[in-house]
């Protein structure tokens, strides 16, 4: 099982998750990380660091009217392939838009799809996959296209970051992993209920987490699933560890 580190010393962000329980991580870029320190604590540590997620994507998305901001978010991505092939990672993750009142929905799914193709061979020569998630941009609210939006770009180097808990307000997770199936490259776990949302502990919320687990054997998943959660003390995150354990039925 993994963690996910965002800030802080590098090393005993590391030892901790490591001592924890955790088996990998899932870094942030860009960011204010130093390569070689990423790296020690990487070897010292043994933890994998599977992927990285995009740090600029809200802020800069690939969905702006403004090439001035897109070419900002491009370059983010960019820099997201070089450090995630320097950790040894696999995957860069990439919010590919944000419908909003000044961008429309056809207007976001055209741009970004635009934008993707002209990663995809950088993609490819680093030796990485562009794994979309779906959040909460108001965008990709199907199953069902999230899948076509995936299929259209006729890559393998393009696939899904499914988050199991950011569909649960309109959908279930389990349908929405069957209709992905082989498309989905990572995982991200939290728990999710009204009327606290995404505050509330893995197996305390109302996931049907043996759906989730059937659906996740049923298409044949074998990847790396990180819990998406906050980063704390070595009591908190060997929870995490016995609680993704326990959902996820692997003991």
């Amino acid at each position: 099982m993994l963690g996910n580190v965002t800030k802080g010393p590098v090393l005993p962000a590391l030892q901790l998750l490591k001592e924890a329980g955790f088996a990998g991580v899932e870094l942030i870029s860009p960011s204010q990380l130093d390569l070689q320190e990423v790296l020690a604590a990487r070897d010292k540590t043994g933890l994998v660091i599977h992927g990285v997620s995009g740090s600029k994507h809200w802020q800069e998305p690939l969905s702006d009217p403004d090439p001035q901001v897109v070419e900002r978010g491009m370059a983010a991505i960019r820099q997201a392939f070089l450090d995630c092939k320097a950790y040894g990672g696999t995957t860069v993750l990439v919010v590919p838009a944000v419908v909003n009142q000044k961008v429309s929905y056809r207007d976001a799914y055209a741009r970004s799809q635009k934008h993707i193709r002209k990663l995809i061979p950088l993609a490819e020569q680093a030796g990485v996959k562009i794994a979309i998630e779906e959040v909460w941009n108001r965008f990709l609210l199907s199953p069902v296209e999230f899948a076509r939006y995936i299929d259209e770009f006729g890559s393998p180097t393009v696939g899904a970051y499914f988050d199991v808990g950011n569909v649960v307000e309109y959908g279930y997770p389990e349908e929405w992993i069957h209709e992905l199936g082989k498309r989905i490259l990572k995982i991200h776990i939290k728990e999710y209920a009204k009327p606290k949302r995404f505050d509330y502990k893995l197996g305390e919320g109302e996931i049907d987490w043996a759906a989730v687990h059937q659906a996740l054997i049923d298409v044949g998943y074998e990847g790396w699933i990180t819990a998406e959660v906050d980063y704390r003390d070595l009591a908190a995150m060997k929870d995490v560890v016995r609680r993704m354990n326990q959902v996820l039925q692997l003991n």
